[in-house]
């Protein structure tokens, strides 16, 4: 289905057989690491953790079932600015439904919205009310997954932000609301700088602002000590990122052991889990996000969006305010967990929720409060935009994309 000089073509995750064969090898022959007694996660990732999610992922995961399942949303690619770009575009069974753009972080992938789609899109047949229903747009990043790998310098956050208010245009959507956490998260804030007249509004679960000059409340001077605890603690892993993605890239585009380490750590410490990842997150949860990286090689270009944003000369965050209709909902084993009076500072702060439970990946972690905090905070929102029918208006050539 073309639109102007863009291609938009239905696609299908097929990975082959051969590639199952060699991960299976590569699993089967992996060369473990020693680690002290009894040092468990301290030093990062648990090698016996680690060799017995590996073990599940050569003998019992079912990737078959996993590519079924992503095969049974409809899925499309286009070229961008010079990218591949695929994305689901899970249109709601209710036509006058509200587009809502979805976008993922590291090490996350679109699947993080899995246990989303149906209930955002089909309300009615999860117990929910028509009112509530989203036409849902999710896009891989370019540089993860079936989007990858870039193939050029310059694929920064705010590059990231402007390829997804193309695609909504070449979707048809003229007005949309738009959600994110991690580098969704600075996506969606960067949206609403780059095409704020196209923003019903934007909800951002990882609400990242900088502090003020003088922080002199206890708050706030609660929120840096944490900061800099993650600095000393967890932030390792973008410091390389950042500057020498090429040379992590070799090791764990080798070894699946070697990827599932990486990420598998950060799944443990950035969760509400208290230490048991699989009480919030089951090993297939995170093996299908694991396996996507290795199956489309992808996670040296994944890794570069760290490098480019860093390298880009200008700040990841927006760089003026944010006018758009905000709504921050903040879960409490989140990384960054500003006071509100610094969110206004940035952003047009209309909707502040402080979740009971849940961490960084809400998505898979909180489905269902974030589903219930992306309603309540849309439907005002769309309802007042839909009274004027020019703005909300979808292609009719696009209905079946």
């Amino acid at each position: 289905m073309a639109v102007g000089v863009h291609e938009i073509r239905p696609f299908r995750v097929s990975v082959t057989a051969d590639a199952m064969t060699d991960l299976h090898d590569r699993l089967s022959r992996t060369r473990w690491p020693d680690q002290l007694s009894g040092s468990g996660w301290s030093q990062g990732a648990d090698v016996s953790y680690v060799r017995a999610l590996c073990d599940y992922w050569l003998h019992e995961f079912d990737w078959r079932a996993a590519e079924n399942e992503l095969n049974g949303w409809p899925q499309y690619r286009t070229v961008i600015d010079g990218q591949t770009v695929h994305f689901l575009h899970v249109r709601s069974p209710h036509a006058e439904a509200m587009p809502l753009l979805l976008t993922h972080g590291w090490p996350g992938s679109i699947w993080e919205f899995a246990d989303l789609l149906g209930p955002l899109t089909d309300p009615v047949a999860h117990g929910g009310r028509r009112a509530d229903a989203f036409h849902v747009v999710c896009p891989s990043i370019p540089g993860y997954g079936w989007s990858g790998p870039t193939t050029e310098p310059g694929w920064d956050i705010q590059r990231v932000a402007r390829m997804e208010g193309e695609l909504m245009q070449l979707l048809g959507y003229e007005r949309f609301g738009a959600q994110g956490g991690d580098w969704g998260s600075m996506a969606t804030a960067n949206l609403a700088v780059h095409i704020p007249d196209r923003l019903v509004g934007i909800h951002l679960n990882l609400v990242m602002v900088q502090p003020p000059d003088v922080v002199d409340d206890d708050l706030g001077r609660a929120e840096l000590a944490r900061r800099a605890e993650l600095d000393r603690e967890e932030r390792g892993y973008s410091a390389i990122q950042r500057t020498k993605p090429q040379t992590l890239a070799f090791g764990l585009t080798d070894s699946p052991a070697g990827l599932a380490a990486w990420m598998l750590e950060k799944y443990r410490s950035w969760t509400d889990c208290g230490g048991d990842l699989e009480s919030v997150l089951t090993r297939d949860m995170v093996l299908r996000n694991i396996a996507t990286y290795w199956f489309t090689a992808t996670v040296a270009s994944s890794a570069r969006l760290y490098y480019e944003s860093h390298r880009s000369g200008r700040s990841p965050l927006p760089d003026q305010y944010v006018s758009v209709p905000t709504a921050c909902a903040l879960f409490p084993k989140e990384l960054w967990r500003p006071p509100r009076a610094w969110a206004e500072r940035a952003y047009n702060v209309v909707r502040w929720t402080e979740h009971p439970k849940g961490g960084h990946f809400a998505a898979m972690e909180q489905p269902a409060a974030l589903a219930e905090d992306l309603r309540e905070f849309f439907g005002p929102l769309w309802r007042r935009a839909a009274r004027d029918p020019d703005k909300v208006s979808v292609n009719p050539q696009m209905t079946d994309c």
